[in-house]
């Protein structure tokens, strides 16, 4: 097996993941979170919000996982949100065109439907599952699409991310914020995709979960006041010049800033805190790298963009967060789309005086001519320049038909006067992490097994995930060294206080000791507390290091603060006791 038959089949069997809808034969894009996994995503969760929402200050919102047509078709998923479709003429079975060339092409996905189709004729490139001709590429919308309400009802979607709910509160969300720049919110949530081929496990799902920051700044100005936080935190780039040369770049933030490889600070700063944040999950740093997307695959809509992408054994390197500057390409989309402003009113540190040229529709004299068209008469007039007003007829379209209007209703001047400030309409940084990734990417990181002496003294293979401890799901065993009553009591008492102090304990006397410590090294528990007998004497137990299989001896009074800044990292592991 490689390594990812080994993680998933541990997965499968200690309760992480599972395979949805098995029961009845099950369906790729799908997993369940058993019950160790569902914890251990959690805690990656809590420190994502620990970062953005406490730390960051971005508060978060929840908006629902179904949207309405509009919204979709503001954003462009409706016209445009699409994969390359390939179908086997012989067997039917599709696939992701895209993928079908990776091996051939670097970046298969920045190419044309046509493009795809004649590197496939040129490389001769069949159906994997029985070698048949492919078809054409075609598009295919990866949204699920349903009905809202009974009979015909409304069209809506299945969100194919989360973003979209924290553009459309824009207004309330800058009111919440006292419409002072920069200000940002944060959602963690489901998403849904309707993937051609998931043949990936939970590289490529259906249904997945998104940790998304949404942050409006100033979009003419773009430094970060706490950039200094991780100016000179060197990281792994693959910027669009490596990429050319076929070689990643080592180097400070401040470099990458300095020689505008990033496009600015602020972009900086959230590549900088993904990096902190993967990090700190327990991604091992020689397996990450952020890859700048090339001039060909970024969005129209954005300035820059940056990938933070994972070594996976099987995948290579997996996208797992995307770090762009939106510019305001959102807001102004909803915008026209809503009919309603979604802009910020910027005031100004000192008033300043500027000449502006003010046109002045006569509403008195519209009115009559126009009648419930004269508004939308007047705000298309407002938009036109001196010269195309100082025609004598003026021509103006509004919802598709002209209207002729007299100059003689129109007077326009230029005039000097005096404002505090202005509208403006930010631009957006966007965080987006794909949780269930960098789930699967850290569970492969930890995976380890080793050879060790076992209690009758033959090597025997030990298979253990080494976690960082905040994350563990379960992050202390407490067993007692027999299950007597005498040492199930006390252990038993020790678990209740552990549990009050918010650890997440288990309890296990089935085996002898070194099986019970094998069974929680393969889950990832980062400490075990042993009752023996001298514990009844002397109010001590035994704390075992999952990584080192130290020992230290320490009091029972002591041990749920000992355990918790063990857990956290607030004391060394020598020093949380007497070693062994």
């Amino acid at each position: 097996m490689d390594r990812y038959e080994q993680v998933i089949e541990l997965a499968k069997r200690r309760g992480f993941l599972w395979s949805s809808f098995e029961l009845y034969g099950g369906t790729a894009g799908f997993y369940d979170y058993g019950p160790l996994g569902s914890t251990l995503k959690r805690r990656i969760e809590s420190i994502w919000r620990q970062l953005y929402v406490i730390e960051e200050g971005f508060m978060e919102i929840e908006t629902p996982t179904i949207g309405i047509e509009d919204v979709f078709v503001a954003s462009g998923h409706v016209g445009g949100f699409s994969d390359p479709l390939c179908e086997c003429s012989e067997c039917g079975e599709a696939f992701r065109a895209d993928h079908l060339i990776s091996d051939i092409v670097e970046i298969a996905d920045a190419l044309s439907n046509e493009e795809v189709d004649e590197i496939i004729i040129e490389h001769n490139v069949t159906c994997p599952e029985c070698g048949g001709k492919l078809g054409n590429a075609t598009e295919f919308n990866l949204m699920f699409q349903t009905k809202i309400g009974p009979g015909n009802g409304r069209n809506g979607y299945m969100r194919p991310e989360t973003a979209q709910g924290m553009f459309v509160n824009f207004q309330r969300l800058s009111r919440f914020y006292r419409e002072k720049l920069p200000f940002g919110t944060t959602q963690i949530g489901k998403s849904y995709r309707n993937e051609i081929s998931p043949r990936q496990g939970v590289i490529r799902l259906r249904e997945f979960t998104q940790a998304e920051a949404e942050i409006f700044i100033d979009p003419t100005e773009k430094t970060h006041p706490e950039i200094a936080r991780f100016e000179n935190e060197v990281l792994t780039l693959y910027s669009q010049d490596a990429q050319e040369k076929g070689e990643t770049e080592s180097m400070t933030i401040r470099e990458a800033i300095d020689n505008n490889i990033i496009a600015h600070e602020f972009l900086a700063y959230q590549i900088a805190l993904t990096n902190n944040f993967l990090q700190r999950i327990g991604i091992a740093p020689d397996k990450l790298r952020f890859r700048q997307h090339m001039k060909d695959e970024m969005a129209h809509y954005a300035i820059d963009c940056w990938d933070a992408e994972i070594w996976m054994e099987r995948f290579g390197w997996v996208e797992t967060v995307g770090i762009a500057d939106r510019t305001d390409y959102d807001l102004l989309a909803h915008a026209k789309m809503s009919q309603e402003e979604l802009a910020i009113y910027k005031e100004y540190d000192q008033p300043k005086m500027i000449r502006k040229f003010v046109v002045k529709p006569d509403m008195g004299k519209l009115g009559p001519l126009f009648r419930n068209k004269a508004k939308a008469v007047a705000d298309e007039l407002q938009k036109l320049d001196e010269e195309t007003l100082s025609q004598k007829e003026i021509t103006v379209t509004v919802e598709g038909e002209e209207y002729k209007v007299p100059s003689e209703l129109v007077t326009f001047e230029e005039v000097e006067e005096k404002v505090s400030g202005e509208t403006v309409v930010p631009h957006v940084i966007e965080p987006s992490y794909g949780i269930d990734r960098i789930f699967y990417s850290l569970m492969e990181h930890a995976f380890n097994t080793e050879s060790v002496a076992s209690e009758d003294a033959e090597d025997e293979e030990r298979t253990v995930l080494k976690f960082k401890s905040e994350v563990a799901p379960v992050q202390v065993a407490v067993l007692p060294l027999m299950g007597k009553p005498e040492l199930a009591t006390p252990a038993k008492e020790i678990i209740r206080k552990l549990t009050n102090r918010g650890i997440l304990a288990s309890y296990d006397e089935s085996g002898t000791i070194g099986r019970r410590y094998r069974r929680n090294d393969e889950i990832g528990t980062p400490y075990a507390v042993t009752v023996d007998y001298d514990s009844l004497e002397d109010d001590t137990v035994t704390i075992r290091d999952r990584d080192t299989m130290k020992q230290v001896r320490t009091s029972i009074d002591a041990l749920e603060n000992t355990l918790a800044e063990l857990i956290y990292g607030k004391i060394r592991f020598e020093d949380a006791g007497k070693l062994q």
